[in-house]
């Protein structure tokens, strides 16, 4: 078949494009194909685009770094405001802390004055609650008052528990700032309302500790003024002089004093009463003290009373006669005892007395044992209750063994019972 009849055939066939290339003899020719002039318009067409996106990005470029700036200026100032806001927050809470730490430091101050007041006046307390145990006073308080131990424990375990919240609130946290923010404050409260719960306890202690020293001591006021008050009315009814409240201090010698006027310290509720109970203390001291120099007890406790005073029939002469004494059963060489304390001033035989021993009490008040089978004091010597001053007996006038007991104020003999029975009152308010 021949080339005219395929093209007749199968249709006429494309040309070709070819390229001829000639340098002198040489003579070159590249036949141009179309996939390969579909690959060079391709080429340029992407070189064309690229230069053009190179040629846009050189003339927007100052925006794009403009607004990349920007954007980063709004992160960096968005950044330190967050820090600012954080720093604020931190200084808050240090701030909170430093106040809460101040109100605490000043709570804990004002307890330590407290304390160190209650802790002055039981100094103060301490010689007059002394001289009120002496007294027997001490008693009838401890009936009514709390143990002064549990009080100081009480204290102890508050002040202690202060000092557990100050440690806990100075503990170091490693918190972030966001953290300590969250976390932090309301921590803090609930320190603070347990802070306040133990200073609150604590203080109603310690307030608890003054009113309790505060009644003690109106309660031993009280209790000395009724036992003086009672010891007084006793002295006065037997005429006997009742010392003051308090003995008055010795005159200064004033011709070598001076200095500028100051006025006195103010004194308040506490320490007047403290003054009140010393006054009733010294007042119950004096009084009792006279009280105890007169005698005002049995020379023959329990002792069978063989003949009382007053008028009776004499033993020996058969007619009334007044009996100045009240007489007691003792066994020969028993031993015999003052009544009170005082001076000997008659110790030997005395006409119908016999053996007898006189005792000055004081107060135009005296005693005399007659009728003892020896004597063991001299005149002179200071007996107190307790010593022996002779031995039962039945010399003089007297019709078996037993003690003339008599009671003398101003020379002039008394019944003796009138003084035991106002001893036997008295007893309560004796120590």
């Amino acid at each position: 078949m021949t080339h005219a009849q395929q093209s007749h055939v199968f249709g006429k066939r494309k040309q070709e494009h070819i390229l001829i290339l000639a340098s002198g003899d040489r003579v070159r020719h590249l036949t141009v194909r179309p996939w390969m002039a579909a690959l060079a318009i391709c080429f340029v067409g992407l070189f064309s685009i690229g230069y053009l996106i190179a040629t846009s990005y050189l003339v927007l470029r100052d925006d794009l770094i403009g607004a990349t700036m920007a954007r980063q200026a709004r992160m960096q100032h968005d950044y330190e405001d967050r820090i600012a806001a954080l720093r604020a927050q931190v200084d808050r809470v240090t701030s909170r802390q430093l106040l809460d730490q101040q109100v605490v430091e000043n709570k804990v101050d004002k307890l330590m004055e407290q304390q160190m007041a209650l802790t002055s006046r039981h100094g103060k307390l301490g010689e007059l609650l002394d001289r009120a145990a002496n007294s027997g006073l001490d008693e009838k308080a401890q009936t009514v008052a709390p143990d002064a131990k549990d009080k100081r424990a009480a204290l102890t375990g508050g002040m202690q528990a202060i000092e557990n919240q100050l440690v806990g609130s100075a503990e170091p946290t490693d918190a972030t700032p966001e953290n300590t923010t969250l976390a932090y404050v309301p921590a803090r409260e609930t320190t603070g309302d347990r802070a306040d719960r133990v200073f609150s306890k604590v203080t109603l202690a310690l307030k608890g500790i003054e009113q309790h020293q505060r009644d003690r001591v109106e309660q031993l006021t009280a209790d000395a003024g009724d036992s003086a008050d009672a010891i007084s009315r006793v002295l006065t009814r037997f005429r006997i002089a009742v010392p003051a409240e308090s003995a008055s201090p010795k005159p200064q010698d004033q011709s070598a004093v001076g200095g500028p006027y100051v006025a006195p310290e103010s004194a308040d509720d506490f320490d007047n009463s403290l003054t009140q109970l010393d006054s009733a203390l010294t007042r119950l001291e004096t009084v009792r003290g006279t009280a105890e120099a007169l005698p005002f007890q049995s020379p023959a406790i329990g002792k069978e009373i063989t003949s009382p005073f007053g008028n009776r029939r004499d033993p020996f002469l058969g007619q009334l006669a007044l009996h100045s004494g009240i007489d007691f059963r003792f066994a020969p060489g028993e031993r015999i005892r003052p009544t009170a304390p005082g001076k000997v001033i008659a110790a030997g035989w005395t006409g119908g007395y016999g053996n007898m021993v006189e005792v000055d009490h004081g107060n135009g008040i005296s005693t005399r044992y007659g009728h003892m089978s020896e004597i063991l004091v001299k005149v002179g010597d200071t007996v107190g209750r307790r010593d022996v001053i002779g031995l039962a007996g039945s010399t003089g006038r007297s019709t078996g063994t037993h003690l003339h007991y008599e009671v003398r104020q101003d020379g002039r003999a008394i019944d003796p019972i009138y003084f035991m029975n106002a001893g036997t009152k008295l007893a309560s308010y004796m120590k």
